[in-house]
């Protein structure tokens, strides 16, 4: 089973929310583009492994990145994308969302230290229709 039908559906879902897009504009990407422009959300990892029959537990980090010169624009942007997908109904291509949860967020200051960094965790179960 392939993250992706999910992965595709909670970028369109950030992509329509106004609190993220007031911050990332439509830098909202399901992979990491070439060369960023920031700020943006990227879905940076992606792990599914079955839990239950056709059962599927997915786990998922979304980074949020900023170089705005100091940490608020990567906490908002975190706060906004952590209200937007938890306990969110996207719809799904050939499977049905279970539940959707974003049990854990952090902001930190990156390596080059001019970017902050943001991370969104986002666990959510699908089955089959």
């Amino acid at each position: 089973m392939t993250d992706k039908p999910l992965i595709d559906a909670l970028v369109a879902l950030l992509k329509a929310a106004p609190a993220v897009t007031a911050i990332a504009g439509a830098r909202i990407h399901a992979a990491a583009p070439r060369m960023p422009t920031y700020p943006c959300v990227v879905v940076t990892r992606s792990e599914g492994r079955p839990v239950e029959g056709e059962t599927i537990e997915h786990l998922l980090t979304l980074t949020c990145a900023s170089r705005f010169g100091g940490p608020e624009e990567a906490r908002a942007l975190v706060a906004a994308v952590r209200a937007a997908l938890h306990e969110a109904r996207p719809a799904l291509t050939g499977r049905r969302l279970v539940t959707l949860r974003t049990p854990y967020a952090d902001v930190f200051a990156g390596a080059d230290r001019e970017t902050t960094l943001g991370i969104v965790r986002v666990r959510a179960v699908t089955e089959p229709l």
